[in-house]
């Protein structure tokens, strides 16, 4: 009985899988990303995990990997990222959290890029955790803030517990990137909860500041 449940399940994440791929395949030639203030040099990009999808707009995937979740929803998004050159390191602070940060930090040193949905795997919403701090501490790598947003009605919201976005269909969106956060290599643990909060409080901005100026921005 268990062999067939687990044969199922198997099939079921497979499935799953498929079909996400065939969505993102399709979604890349309909969705239209205009960034704005776009990073030139290696960074971390601070992304709410709402905004998964915003990796579509990643300019160099050659010098890329999203930091993605190691549950099951996690392998769906990590495999059909493959389909756009992703390449991502599996983990979240419950599972392979100390490992998947130090191979982070290792593909940093390499000289990629990476992004870390900073409020995932559960939340709360639009609450920045600590890991993204440590990670750009030990490896000197700078954060970027990142927001996102569309007027079109194909930009929609699932009833999740972050509130989804995805793009379905023709899009036409804005990625706002805030100023590179350089943080110390050393820090106190007061230290460490001011660079959380101050990382926080630059994305609730930036993110308020791209949709009150959305139309301003689109037209660029």
């Amino acid at each position: 009985m268990g062999k067939d449940r687990k044969f199922k399940d198997k099939l079921k994440l497979g499935f799953l899988i498929n079909l996400v791929k065939v969505f993102f395949h399709i979604e890349k030639h309909l969705l239209k990303i205009k960034n704005i203030n776009y990073p030139v040099n290696q960074v971390i990009f601070s992304m709410w995990h709402c905004h998964q999808c915003l990796v579509y707009g990643i300019e160099d995937k050659s010098k890329f990997y999203a930091l993605i979740s190691a549950s099951n929803d996690g392998e769906i998004i990590a495999k059909a990222a493959e389909c756009l050159n992703i390449k991502s390191v599996r983990g979240s602070t419950k599972r392979r959290g100390v490992a998947a940060s130090l191979e982070l930090i290792e593909k940093l040193n390499e000289g990629n890029s990476a992004a870390i949905m900073v409020d995932g795997p559960r939340g709360p919403r639009f609450k920045v955790k600590d890991g993204i701090i440590n990670i750009s501490k030990i490896s000197g790598v700078p954060i970027v803030p990142c927001a996102w947003f569309s007027k079109d009605k194909t930009f929609l919201e699932f009833n999740t517990w972050d509130k989804f976005k995805v793009p379905v269909g023709f899009c036409k969106s804005v990625a706002l990137y805030g100023e590179p956060i350089y943080i110390p290599k050393e820090l106190t643990k007061e230290e460490s909860i001011f660079w959380t909060n101050k990382v926080e409080e630059e994305m609730l901005k930036l993110q308020k500041e791209l949709e009150d100026n959305f139309d301003k921005y689109l037209k660029l």
